[in-house]
């Protein structure tokens, strides 16, 4: 029996009673690591966690599925969210960053912005391919199985090495149009 199960408690009429305690106790780590995994800030991740665990406990629709599955799904929706958000709170800083620069003339280090570029290619090729394979991607990316992926999405888990499999060339064909064979490391 998995620990979200050991959560819920029979009580009179067969109604499942959810203690989220428990289950924020028993998936907490996991889900900010999910979250940490797409934004790569831990502190933020954890911030967004909780988020997920109050959607999760106002959410009446959900007590009838998953608790897993629901809030691996919602912590790659927050995640994917925040990467938006920074974006355009990116973007804005950049102008004012233009402005503001056009006297100094710095730049950053060649490395820190090479990192930087690569981290926007990745995010507008998920953005581009469409959100349920960018979810699996970005699940399959931190560590989930081919079950967990299954639960976490809704998905039959016999379909999921294929889905998979799609989703991966969906970004290789999405990437290698947007910045050619070499940048993706073909020849």
């Amino acid at each position: 029996m998995d620990t979200t199960n050991e959560a819920v408690a029979e009580v009179g009429f067969s109604e499942p009673v959810f203690d989220l305690e428990t289950i924020f106790r028993a998936q907490y780590e996991r889900i900010a690591r999910v979250i940490a995994g797409v934004i790569r800030d831990p502190a933020r991740a954890e911030e967004l966690a909780v988020e997920v665990f109050l959607k999760w406990e106002r959410s009446s629709k959900v007590r009838s599925e998953g608790a897993e599955g629901w809030l691996c799904r919602a912590a790659v929706r927050v995640a994917l969210n925040e990467l938006r958000r920074k974006a355009l709170r990116g973007r804005y800083e950049r102008l004012l960053i233009f402005r503001s620069r056009g006297k100094t003339g710095e730049s950053p280090p060649d490395e820190i912005y090479a990192a930087q570029e690569e981290r926007k290619r990745v995010h507008a090729i998920l953005s581009a391919i469409g959100r349920r394979k960018a979810e699996l991607l970005l699940l399959r990316a931190n560590g989930l199985s081919y079950e967990e992926l299954a639960a976490a999405l809704g998905l039959n888990p016999a379909s999921v090495g294929t889905l998979l499999s799609r989703a991966l060339e969906a970004f290789r064909k999405e990437f290698i149009a947007r910045y050619g064979k070499e940048s993706y490391g073909e020849k």
